[in-house]
């Protein structure tokens, strides 16, 4: 079994940023979805892509998963880039 780690990023559609800091493990689904025959919905017989484990740190979420004997990998989001600008910029 094993997991991925990342850290949660702001929505496109959020203002705020609520639970942008806290770290996330999610397991590596373990085998592919499939189309339900009678009503076409894909699914799986996997159930652990269901869980969603949430941490305060990464230090904490590689402490849960080294003690559950879990393989993980970190994922690295994208740097967060800051556009600055003024308002006069529009009038030069």
């Amino acid at each position: 079994m094993s997991a991925r780690i990342y850290q949660r990023m702001k929505n496109a559609m959020q203002s705020g940023r609520h639970r942008v800091g806290q770290w996330t493990l999610e397991f590596e689904p373990s085998d592919a979805q499939r189309a339900d025959p009678l009503m076409g919905w894909a699914g799986s017989s996997d159930t652990s892509r269901q869980v969603r484990l949430t941490f305060p740190t990464l230090e904490a979420a590689t402490a849960y998963a080294e003690k559950q004997g879990i393989d993980y990998h970190v994922v690295s989001g994208p740097e967060r880039k800051l556009k600055i600008q003024a308002y006069a910029d529009n009038f030069r």
